[in-house]
């Protein structure tokens, strides 16, 4: 004996019952070629389909996933990017140019050294890169710590290498090396290096002084800074910053102007003097 079924019967007009239908497709809920409503609805009893809200969300909902998955993408975190990236894809709001751009980089979420090099940092495994800078000259590192780091419109590999020949920076941080990622070129073979991992990249604390207005509304932004005091006999403010390369310390304190004194290391100071000496040279000073 074959069990009974119940019935029900909907209350809906011809407009609902279309869209329905339709539903029933999408999700391949068909009695042969033909949308089947009672299968669309048992599929949701069971679970086999899951009913969600409504999508509606906002634009700043939708920029600030976006932001967080950039973030995600700048620091390294591939597959929590893709997973953002496909939970944003499946949302009817966003529009087109967002989708396209969103979809083509799900499609190709990335040159095959940029995820290779991401490896190596998250496990922490020394590896041989090929590099290509500004002249077109080629270099060779072998890298034993590294970080992606944006400074203004470019992100470089701020990394620590074995190699020192051509490095500009004073002695201290000979071995840091700060790379931009659009100069690795596509071709490059990121292959792996014997040795163990660095700790951190090279270091040294650099202590300067500010005075006037500076020196009142001055506040640390960053955890570089580790002494940062007000000194009231002198009215001036002491600060101890500790940096891994010279070039984007004095880029971020030369807007100081005449506000900023740097009184150590010595041959820190002393480039700083250089500087300002071949810049009165330029102007005929």
């Amino acid at each position: 004996m074959t069990r009974q079924k119940r019935s029900i019967t909907l209350s809906i007009d011809e407009t609902e019952k279309a869209q329905l239908e339709q539903l029933a497709l999408d999700f391949g809920q068909q009695w042969g070629d033909r949308p089947n409503i009672s299968k669309l609805l048992k599929a949701i009893a069971k679970g086999e389909l899951r009913l969600a809200a409504n999508h509606d969300w906002d634009k700043s909902r939708i920029d600030s996933l976006t932001r967080g998955l950039n973030l995600l993408k700048d620091e390294g975190y591939w597959d929590e990017a893709l997973t953002l990236a496909h939970l944003l894809l499946e949302r009817s709001e966003l529009n087109y140019p967002l989708r396209q751009e969103l979809q083509a980089w799900v499609d190709c979420p990335g040159v095959p050294w940029r995820i290779e090099i991401n490896r190596c940092i998250r496990q922490q495994r020394p590896f041989r890169l090929t590099y290509q800078d500004a002249a077109n000259r080629v270099w060779h590192f072998t890298v034993r710590h590294a970080k992606i780091e944006r400074y203004e419109d470019h992100q470089y590999l701020h990394c620590w290498c074995d190699e020192t020949e051509g490095n500009q920076d004073i002695e201290p941080l000979h071995h840091n090396w700060t790379l931009r990622l659009d100069r690795i070129p596509d071709e490059a073979v990121i292959s792996p290096a014997a040795g163990l991992w660095q700790p951190e990249l090279s270091y040294l604390e650099v202590e300067f002084f500010l005075v006037g207005g500076l020196a009142l509304g001055y506040r640390s932004k960053t955890k570089a800074d580790i002494i940062n005091e007000w000194q009231p006999e002198t009215q001036r403010r002491r600060v101890v910053r500790r940096i891994s390369n010279t070039f984007w310390f004095l880029r971020d304190v030369r807007r100081y102007g005449v506000d900023c004194l740097i009184a150590s290391p010595a041959d820190l100071r002393d480039r700083f003097v250089q500087e300002l000496g071949r810049w009165m040279e330029i102007y005929g000073g």
